[in-house]
């Protein structure tokens, strides 16, 4: 392969030094960039809630694996949720995700403000004299980054300055038990329960009592392969679905599951643990790209939907039986989305794919990062949306993929406390559970706020409420409901009056399920720890002209991708709509002006972009190779401040750097 035109890069800039709270991965030792000279150094920003941020992670494994004497990837842990500014909270999601990297801790953003960050996750590449040699932002850069990494060894080592050997990473002790960060947690016909342990990229059944061991199906190691029990693998699977019976012997499985991190759908046959591929290709959808399967809203019949082994899926995290629909609906939390499977087909149901707190028409509405899903009493379809700190409640038109979206509790990507009170104002942080109760109330796995809370929907005139149920868990991340000591589910028939009323708690972060006694009365305490915003360093900006400039470069042997029509595409919206007076919509240049009211004091510019490149191939071997496409992506939520005077020209230039 002839090599591409090289690359314009950044001004040469010396990196800034990493400061922060402290670090981990490292055996207690503190780094400097000095400590890190010689070698090729990739800083990833990230924060443990972000899904694409746990993309980037998963992306970067095999270039560690790559390039281990030459490369060392820091991570830089800059919260968006006071829970993650919490050390221990941090220590655990590192080896929730096997992060095999040193790790900054920066609740402060002291090292993002350095590097300028404005997204999660950005990445900063560092060469090995020191020097800021690339900028990126988003997901879809493992191919650039590897080509930028292989050119930087061959300059460096042909300079004398690159320097072989292993880096600071030290492996923390290994962690024993029966579970290891459970996801979600459902009820088998059996009595027993079924629980996806995600640390431990398998599945376990346990008795009754939640912590008697009956058998285990997976053989515990990340990977995608079908097969027996003790041979299957998932990679981190966290939502469960008991199928309907009366679809069992037709489907071949008897649980559904959504294997997140192999961006799949998983089938098990509970007779011997069977399990098996049912949807996905196990490469991750990503949004815009030309080799996706069209997603489609508004099938009527999944019968004229896609093949859903075709289909690329994109970090499912929930699954549920939706008796209105006919089918499976999937929280696809990956691109904000709901999707429907079922006999075989998959088809999108909700959600732009745009992030964000929209309700309206399901087709139409915005999520962001859908966690938790359960079906109440009612038929109602009630979504845990995590990014958003929401509780949705979809209703459907029977028969059909059609539905509304409606906001019960939640205020936006960026507002999020412990309040309780009228759902109006009640504040969530980051829920990934849902669970309905006999009587049409919702118990919420408030994760963030290691917290049950209950919310009950308005009637007679009166407001919906949310109390808190139970404080002091370790990020709950699903709940059983139980009546009498069995699972009970909405489509179950109601209880009796006397009937004990429990809830199984999955604890995520402290690795086991927790049984909480629910009153009698299901009143709980009316709780206010105050309202927070995510705090991120505020761009100033003046009324008037602003030009957005997003800058994106081809990596080394590849160049823009205009083979199916334009390669990039912006999105420009705003909160509060009025901010902008002009500039807002969708098209393919990555360079706009936009026009800033005077009279809006502060909001956020919301700004999406995409760029596809593709290798570049040999003259003469144009008609007998194709080029492999590569697709970078990014959303960014900008908070600005509108402040008055006159400007510069710099103060009238945004630049949000997709790669460059």
């Amino acid at each position: 392969m002839p090599a591409a035109p090289a690359p314009t890069r950044l001004p040469r800039v010396r990196a800034s030094e990493l400061v922060g709270r402290g670090w981990l991965n490292t055996g207690g030792e503190q780094i400097t960039l000095a400590d890190l000279r010689g070698k090729v150094v990739v800083l990833d920003f990230w924060t443990f809630c972000c899904i694409n941020c746990l993309h980037v992670l998963d992306e970067l494994r095999d270039l560690e694996r790559r390039f281990a004497d030459e490369l060392v990837i820091i991570g830089v842990h800059s919260p968006k949720f006071a829970h993650e500014a919490d050390p221990v909270a941090l220590a655990a999601a590192v080896e929730r995700y096997e992060v095999h990297h040193p790790v900054l801790d920066d609740p402060e953003l002291v090292t993002w403000s350095a590097y300028t960050a404005r997204a999660w996750p950005t990445l900063v590449v560092v060469d090995p004299e020191g020097y800021v040699v690339w900028q990126m932002a988003g997901e879809g850069h493992a191919s650039a980054l590897e080509a930028l990494v292989a050119e930087l060894v061959a300059e460096h080592d042909a300079k004398g300055t690159l320097h072989r050997g292993s880096g600071p990473y030290v492996a923390p002790p290994a962690t024993s038990g029966t579970l290891r960060f459970p996801g979600k947690a459902i009820g088998l016909p059996n009595g027993n329960l079924l629980v996806a342990d995600a640390g431990h990229h398998s599945l376990v059944e346990l008795a009754a009592d939640g912590e008697t061991v009956v058998r285990r199906i997976g053989a515990g190691e990340r990977g995608l392969v079908d097969g027996a029990a003790d041979v299957a693998r998932f990679s981190e699977p966290n939502g469960l679905c008991l199928v309907p019976e009366e679809l069992r012997a037709r489907t071949g499985f008897d649980v559904l599951v959504a294997d997140t991190v192999n961006h799949v759908l998983r089938g098990v046959r509970l007779a011997d643990g069977l399990v098996t591929t049912v949807a996905g290709t196990g490469e991750q959808f990503m949004v815009g790209a030309t080799d996706n399967v069209p997603g489609t809203a508004g099938v009527v019949d999944l019968d004229d939907a896609f093949d859903a082994r075709a289909v690329k899926l994109s970090s499912p995290w929930d699954v549920v039986w939706f008796e209105p629909m006919g089918a499976f609906v999937v929280a696809m939390a990956g691109n904000h989305t709901l999707w429907g499977f079922g006999r075989d087909r998959i088809a999108h149901l909700g959600g732009t794919m745009n992030e964000g707190l929209l309700d309206g028409r399901l087709a139409e509405a915005w999520f962001a990062q859908p966690s938790g899903l359960a079906v109440g009493p009612d038929g109602a379809l009630w979504v845990a949306d995590s990014e958003t700190s929401s509780l949705r409640r979809v209703e459907a038109v029977t028969g059909t993929p059609e539905g509304t979206v409606t906001t019960v509790v939640g205020q936006g990507l960026f507002d999020f406390g412990h309040r309780d009170g009228a759902a109006d104002q009640a504040l969530l942080q980051h829920p990934l559970g849902v669970a309905a109760l006999p009587d049409g109330s919702v118990v919420v796995a408030d994760t963030y706020n290691g917290a049950v809370r209950r919310y009950v929907p308005a009637a007679d005139g009166a407001p919906g409420q949310v109390t808190t149920l139970a404080t002091g868990l370790a990020e709950p991340s699903d709940v059983v409901v139980l009546v009498d000591g069995a699972p009970w589910t909405g489509a179950d028939a109601a209880p009796g009056p006397d009937a004990r009323l429990e809830l199984l708690v999955v604890e995520s972060a402290a690795h086991r399920l927790t049984r909480v006694a629910v009153p009698a009365s299901l009143a709980g305490e009316v709780l206010d720890a105050g309202a927070h915003r995510t705090q991120r360093p505020v761009t100033d900006v003046v009324a008037g002209e602003l030009r957005l400039d997003v800058p994106f470069t081809p990596a080394p042997g590849q160049k823009m991708d205009d083979r199916f029509g334009p390669s990039t595409r912006l999105q420009v919206s705003a909160t509060p709509p009025e901010l902008l007076l002009d500039g807002a919509g969708d098209a393919t240049d990555l360079t706009r002006v936009l026009r800033i009211n005077p009279d809006v004091t502060e909001g956020v510019l919301h700004v999406t972009a995409q760029a596809a490149s593709c290798d570049v191939v040999a003259p003469g071997d144009e008609e007998t190779v194709f080029p492999a496409c590569h697709l970078a992506q990014q959303d960014w939520g900008v908070p600005v401040r509108v402040v008055p005077g006159g400007a510069s020209a710099r103060d009238r230039v945004l630049v949000l750097p997709l790669r460059g």
